[in-house]
């Protein structure tokens, strides 16, 4: 009886503080970092000027289920474009050793998203990313209103959702 009251304690302990950590990080702005664009261009990230939702994804040319998951949403890409004004962000991480891949990648993959590049790791560290992929959901304004690690089949229709949200 006594492991079962631990083991309700313990998962309880990990469940509030995980949702506290969430919590903190909607309270945030997204970081503002300089990056480069794919054509060597400078973008701060606090300063993408689109006008509706915002989504950022962290992957790597290394990371299947970041590939999964960016291809997967590029087929549904036009229609939330179409839906809900949504643009996406796709940040690689990719050091110096691997970011030279990621335009042949890519441009054979036909995404339409804005690309940019960390490699040094500085905006993944500015958004407390730890592993990728790490996705985040930016309101017009900038704030963080979702956040979620790792990719499994479905997880599109749940940031679709979370997007239809920030549309109305």
């Amino acid at each position: 009886m006594k492991k079962i009251a631990f083991l309700l304690m313990s998962i309880s302990f990990v469940f509030s503080s995980n949702a506290q950590d969430e919590h903190q990080l909607l309270d945030k702005k997204v970081a503002s970092v300089q990056l480069k664009d794919m054509d060597g261009n400078d973008v701060n990230t606090a300063e993408l000027g689109f006008d509706g939702p915002v989504v950022i994804s962290f992957w790597a040319t290394w990371c299947s289920p970041c590939k999964r998951e960016l291809n997967t949403i590029h087929d549904l890409y036009t229609d939330w474009q179409e839906e809900t004004g949504v643009n996406l962000v796709a940040v690689t991480i990719d050091d110096e050793k691997t970011k030279n891949s990621v335009p042949m990648y890519v441009n054979g993959k036909g995404w339409e998203y804005l690309v940019l590049m960390d490699p040094n790791g500085d905006f993944k560290r500015a958004m407390g990313v730890n592993n990728v992929p790490h996705t985040f959901l930016l309101d017009k304004d900038g704030n963080i209103v979702y956040s979620h690690n790792n990719y499994a089949p479905g997880d599109e229709e749940t940031l679709y959702e979370e997007i239809l949200k920030l549309a109305k």
